[in-house]
């Protein structure tokens, strides 16, 4: 891959207005459109780990989101000045990397359903579990591809919210550009070849839209595996942004909760510097007596070195990055000492926090709500003749598609409407189609 032609403004669906000029760079509108856009503000009534509490602020996926397209920009600063360095002669647009990460961060995450990843989870175990199971067939011998149901992935999802022309909105979807969009994409292959861990880049729907976006881009395939695209180097980043907030703000975040003392945030977090650093970051962290602030400037810190470490990851790996030779996380590259303190976040998250009390309650409430949700709509748009299906199915918006011809496409609609709700939308529709809850009069 070369980066004069991976580095592309073209926007996806309006290929024809690519000459257009504007004050600011197609990359910057991409960023301004994301932040105006419904669905990026629904983002701040879903769940990231924790419950949304009224009394203590938890990260949710708007502020998860916006942290992430800040760690994401400032990488993304570090590795253009790296590449304009090393390619003074180059025409690529290097200064423009900072603008197109923070972008994809913005979007990384807004293919998730409400109630955190146990949303996922929900949505793919009532189609392998529960009574979803029973379409399989039917969707297997239509053409549809069942596995994009039973691995149900938000990442997946980001791309069809993103491009999918959805009835009466304009085509391309958000016609983002061509960059942005590969930015998002972890996983570069269908469900198909999800594996063990159910993990992939874009549903049947939308695998012609990704190959679209590889040719313009020149992203090649794997040679011992032709079904499947090497990852886009900015990629990298965007994954690498996401895994230093999300586990270092869960560690800040439970302090909060309560669920780690301070002692042991603290002693976890100390634990990145190295002898000559650790005298200095204790003489700062010194200087206030509030403990909310010790951490914060603990965090602050952390976050700092591991942007510096993952950018000078990115730059020593460049040309296998290019070759699509690059197979591990950019996280994992980083010097020993961070490398370990890493590693003991993530044990301590998984132990103390991924698996308190608070978490999983919100994971049983959503496998209850989503379970319910899905079987009655899904049951409404296969029996649409029916007397109460007629009166659920006025309320999915218009613009998604009730009518579609295939079983995949009718299962599609549903998953597009229900995976935009936020907590709240998704409790309270629960509510009232169940009884629970009626308007007032």
């Amino acid at each position: 891959m070369n980066w004069n032609q991976l580095l592309s403004d073209k926007r996806f669906g309006m290929e024809e207005y690519h000459d257009r000029k504007h004050d600011r760079t197609d990359f910057q509108r991409d960023y301004d459109r994301l932040i105006f856009s419904a669905p990026f503000r629904r983002l701040q009534n879903k769940t990231q780990v924790f419950p949304l509490p009224g009394n203590i602020f938890v990260h949710n996926r708007l502020t998860h989101s916006l942290e992430v397209s800040c760690v994401g920009r400032s990488m993304g600063n570090n590795v253009a000045r790296g590449l304009m360095n090393k390619y003074p002669d180059q025409s690529a647009s290097f200064f423009e990397i900072g603008s197109i990460v923070a972008a994809a961060c913005l979007a990384h995450d807004m293919g998730n359903p409400p109630f955190g990843h146990s949303g996922e989870r929900a949505i793919s175990s009532y189609f392998m579990e529960g009574n979803g199971k029973n379409l399989e067939m039917k969707v297997r011998d239509e053409g549809g591809r069942w596995e994009d149901f039973i691995h149900f992935e938000g990442n997946a999802n980001a791309i069809r919210l993103l491009t999918n022309q959805f009835i009466g909105r304009r085509k391309g979807g958000f016609a983002m550009t061509y960059s942005t969009l590969a930015s998002i994409v972890k996983y570069p292959y269908s469900s198909e070849l999800s594996g063990t861990k159910g993990k992939f880049g874009y549903f049947q729907s939308e695998e012609e839209t990704y190959n679209q976006i590889a040719n313009e881009l020149g992203i090649h395939t794997l040679q011992e595996n032709p079904s499947r695209y090497v990852r886009y180097p900015l990629v990298y980043l965007v994954e690498a942004a996401d895994d230093i907030c999300y586990q270092i703000m869960d560690i800040e975040d439970a302090f909060k909760l309560r669920l780690l003392t301070c002692e042991e945030t603290i002693g976890l977090l100390l634990n990145f510097f190295d002898d000559e650093k650790l005298p200095h970051i204790k003489r700062i962290m010194d200087m206030v007596d509030d403990v909310n602030e010790k951490i914060a400037y603990l965090r602050s810190s952390i976050i700092g070195l591991l942007v510096d470490e993952c950018s000078r990851v990115f730059l020593e790996n460049e040309e296998e990055l290019l070759e699509g030779t690059f197979n591990t996380t950019l996280i994992k590259q980083v010097n020993p000492k961070a490398k370990e303190a890493y590693a003991r976040c993530s044990e301590t998250a998984f132990r103390k926090i991924y698996k308190a009390k608070e978490v999983l309650d919100i994971e049983l409430a959503g496998y209850r709500i989503f379970g319910y949700l899905i079987d009655s709509l899904t049951e409404a748009v296969m029996n649409q003749e029916r007397a109460y299906s007629k009166l659920l199915l006025k309320r999915i918006p218009e613009q998604y598609n009730i009518n579609a011809t295939t079983t995949y496409g009718k299962i599609q609609c549903v998953l597009d409407y229900i995976s935009g709700m936020t907590d709240v939308y998704a409790l309270d529709l629960y509510r009232k189609i169940t009884g629970m809850s009626l308007p007032a009069v």
